[in-house]
């Protein structure tokens, strides 16, 4: 699936990725390939992207929202940094 992460100063990520988990604002949840249409509001935390079962990368990330359409995720968050 293609995930595009973006901040309002610039896009954080684009590519192809098997999944992503982020944090919810009622707790954690994880986006996988051929996932249904959703909207939800993301809280402070951590995000894990996927780029395949083996392979991930993390982002501290400060709030704000995903959508997830037509096999695309795209999250919008309010600030957001590389874990290493």
């Amino acid at each position: 699936m293609q995930l595009e992460v973006l901040t309002p100063e610039r896009k954080l990520y684009a590519g192809e990725v098997y999944g992503v988990q982020l944090p919810g604002v009622d707790g954690s949840f994880e986006v996988l390939d051929k996932h249904a249409p959703l909207i939800a509001a993301l809280g402070k935390g951590k995000m894990k992207v996927l780029k395949d079962k083996v392979q991930a990368e993390f982002y501290q990330i400060e709030g704000g929202f995903v959508e997830v359409l037509r096999n695309k995720a795209t999250v919008l968050v309010e600030g957001a940094a590389v874990i290493k």
